[in-house]
């Protein structure tokens, strides 16, 4: 039997959201589900305990980064990333792809592969999809991705015919190199918000038979409306019975969006980054807590949470820590943001379970005041 096995519990009678388990070697995942974001092996602020306690069961890594410090090989000589930050549950670790688009300016791409010159230091980092493979099964997470080629929204058509093909070719070298049964690689589709190219690379990677695929390159620049169009035609093309990963996605919006058009996993960076700059992500909409409204306010920031954030002190309490610098607040806003993401995936989970998904929705921008 496979390590990765997916099972569908239940589809949306009204839209194609799904909820399922999918098991993996560290822990069974209840989908649709949200991955934390620990670029370099920690979600910034949190200690794993705290991670956990946010509802959170799996979590992302990013290959460039740790093949830059501490390197693969010492990650493997540390047990591994479940060791090296001591998390149990299961990984996903991207494949540097998105660096090839985040850090244009900084690659150099041929069909070989990708050459980087370190953000760090200057030197350079060659990433071919051998290498990708390589420096993963070193670092041991749970899934893995295929490197790709992540074009940005406004390149032109042969620019993003392109990628398509180079795309699936890198897969192909990608799933040749792969050597670890314990780890599952996910093919990923590109083709920007063109439905023929996105058909095109969708149909090019089936016959891998990948255990899961991604969605790439979406959240690059394109308004949100043309991404939920493009997900309408990509999931259909994908397999029924294998976990669809929409990357990089992103505010509570998209997330309700994107499950009701097929996605089972998503991973940001928002709920952290927005958090450690002192913006909240509540039941009744987004509070930006260095406003001067909050300097007497009494009141939690979520009176709906069970967060320590929310739970324990005040909105203006909250505000104080940042105005004074104090690491406290980024702290406490990141673990409330990552509890609020958890809460509303279990919710919209639970909806779809009911055959109310649609119905979730219409819930949720009534009470965000359609700003989620």
């Amino acid at each position: 039997m496979s390590k990765f096995a997916f099972s569908l519990l239940a589809t949306d009678p009204k839209s194609m959201a799904r909820a399922g388990l999918w098991e993996t070697p560290h822990g069974t995942i209840e989908t649709p589900a949200f991955m934390p974001v620990g670029t370099a092996g920690t979600v910034k602020g949190l200690t794993p305990d705290q991670l956990a306690a946010t509802g959170a069961k799996k979590i992302l890594a990013n290959t460039y980064h740790l093949a830059l410090r501490p390197g693969p090989e010492v990650v493997a000589d540390l047990g591994g990333l479940h060791r090296f930050f001591d998390w149990s549950g299961p990984i996903l670790t991207d494949s540097g792809g998105f660096q090839i688009f985040s850090l244009a300016k900084l690659s150099r791409m041929t069909e070989e592969g990708v050459t980087f010159r370190s953000h760090l230091d200057g030197s350079a980092l060659n990433l071919t999809p051998e290498k990708a493979m390589s420096i993963q099964e070193f670092l041991g997470a749970d899934v893995i991705m295929c490197l790709d080629e992540c074009p940005p929204a406004d390149a032109p058509e042969e620019h993003i015919l392109r990628a398509v093909d180079r795309t699936t070719r890198w897969a192909a070298r990608c799933r040749e190199a792969h050597q670890r049964s314990d780890q599952a690689l996910f093919g990923i589709v590109q083709g920007g918000t063109i439905e023929s190219l996105r058909i095109r690379s969708a149909e090019a990677l089936l016959p891998f038979d990948f255990p899961g695929y991604a969605v790439g390159g979406l959240s690059v620049g394109e308004p949100p409306p043309e991404m939920y169009r493009t997900l309408e035609f990509t999931t259909p093309v994908l397999p029924v019975q294998k976990p669809r990963y929409l990357m990089g996605v992103g505010r509570p919006i998209d997330l309700i969006e994107g499950v009701l058009r097929g996605i089972d996993l998503f991973d940001c960076v928002m709920p952290t980054r927005n958090g450690r700059n002192g913006m909240a992500f509540t039941s009744t909409g987004p509070v930006r807590l260095k406003n001067a409204r909050h300097l007497r306010d009494t009141s939690p920031l979520d009176a709906e949470c069970p967060c320590q954030a929310c739970q324990r002190f005040s909105r203006g309490y909250l505000r104080h820590l940042f105005m004074c610098g104090e690491m406290l607040g980024p702290i406490l806003l990141t673990l409330h943001n990552l509890t609020f993401y958890q809460r509303l995936m279990k919710g919209l989970r639970e909806a779809i379970l009911e055959g109310r998904g649609i119905e979730f929705r219409a819930s949720q921008l009534a009470r965000w005041g359609e700003s989620g």
